[in-house]
């Protein structure tokens, strides 16, 4: 690894978000605030805001949303050596609208995105080897067949050269069937030194209900840490044959949006930097509920200095 090549490198799809500015369904809603979104984007974003260096591996449209992504990466310090421009492609969106039980609902037009289009061959040997850690997600494996195989041949690449993966199954019921994403979402985990799933698609994916019991069945899969997300109930985290409960950082919630991706991107930075996975997850479950506190996916992304403020606010 050189001075210059990111030591967290990730792979998926970067969207550009349209949010709601007040409560409704899509139909009736007439303004949006205009911000961005994608998993592994996200998380590449809250990894460097909090100290790490970031990478992100992608396609792109030449369009104005794949022109205004570039430029966000830019403003953030995301290394974007590996984002793959591509002429005519028309890079994916989507829409956020919420309802008065805090629910939000998503609609995306994404299909034949540059992103789905990734294929092994967009995987870059080189710097993941140099990379210190490599992040997935279900959702790159779930949007096309070539994009599933591109992050399957990132995860073995990675284990070759002794990278480590970290993986969020981010479960979404609407791109695959359970069944597929069942077997290819404990395939990764097995791949995975890392996994961070969310309570509700452990409970899916895995058919146990008990938090204890989800993770035990991703942990049995073989990763070094488990993350179990569980919102407002904090994190089970799992290391060593200890399972350790991390309870979350109270705050008053406007947008969830996001959440789960800055507590991976902070998670990831932490571990990194060289705190213990129970650190790390202190850590990282305040950067989460710091998102939680504004609007969108990315601009409510707290730096390190904001996380440790509330830390040391919350005693």
């Amino acid at each position: 690894m050189t001075a210059t090549d990111p030591s967290v490198l990730s792979l998926g799809e970067p969207l550009l978000e349209f949010n709601a500015a007040a409560e409704g369904t899509l139909e009736s809603s007439t303004a949006f605030h205009i911000g961005f979104g994608g998993d592994t984007s996200n998380m590449a974003i809250a990894a460097r805001r909090s100290g790490a260096s970031t990478g992100y591996l992608t396609r792109v449209g030449d369009d104005a949303f794949g022109r205004a992504l570039a430029e966000l990466w830019r403003r953030e310090g995301v290394d974007t050596t590996h984002v793959v421009t591509e002429p005519g492609g028309a890079t994916g969106i989507y829409f956020i609208t919420r309802h008065g039980d805090g629910k939000h609902a998503f609609t995306y037009r994404r299909a034949g995105s540059p992103a789905s289009r990734l294929t092994p061959a967009d995987i870059p040997e080189r710097a993941i080897a140099a990379a210190r850690l490599l992040h997935i997600s279900g959702i790159t494996q779930a949007i096309s067949a070539s994009a599933c195989d591109a992050a399957f041949h990132a995860m073995e690449t990675a284990r070759a050269h002794s990278t480590l993966v970290s993986y969020d199954p981010n479960h979404r019921p609407a791109l695959w069937p359970v069944a597929r994403a069942r077997a290819v979402v404990m395939r990764s985990a097995e791949l995975a030194d890392v996994v961070l799933p969310n309570l509700d698609e452990g409970r899916l994916l895995t058919g146990v209900h008990e938090p204890a019991d989800v993770l035990a069945e991703f942990a049995a899969r073989g990763p070094t840490i488990v993350a179990l997300k569980m919102g407002a109930d904090g994190v089970l985290l799992g290391t060593e044959g200890r399972t350790t409960h991390v309870p979350a950082h109270r705050v008053v919630p406007t947008d969830a949006t996001g959440a789960g991706d800055t507590f991976d991107g902070a998670f990831a930075a932490r571990l990194l930097d060289g705190d213990s996975p129970l650190e790390a997850a202190r850590y990282a479950v305040i950067a989460a509920a710091l998102t939680t506190t504004g609007h969108g996916a990315v601009g409510p992304i707290p730096d390190a200095k904001a996380v440790h403020r509330a830390g040391a606010s919350r005693g």
